[in-house]
């Protein structure tokens, strides 16, 4: 987590751009957080995942936001 997230280039008719920034996260969160996935809507993303503590839930969606550029419409990441 030292190096600061990249932004993935937003290209909305890329199928893979939710991938991307998935798996950008994945790298960046070094196992913290499981099943991650995003998805892409028009005015911004969904994720959906697992995380053990609140604090990580926070960094995963922090990550993601500045990873893709766009909002974050709803954060489905559950801590258990």
């Amino acid at each position: 987590m030292n190096q600061p997230p990249k932004r993935v280039p937003p290209h909305r008719d890329d199928p893979d751009f939710a991938e991307r920034v998935a798996s950008r996260v994945q790298h960046l969160m070094a196992g913290r957080v499981r099943d991650f996935r995003v998805q892409l809507h028009e005015r911004g993303l969904v994720l959906r995942g697992r995380t053990r503590t609140y604090h990580a839930k926070q960094l995963v969606r922090q990550m993601a936001m500045e990873a893709a550029g766009m909002l974050i419409l709803a954060d489905e990441v559950e801590v258990c």
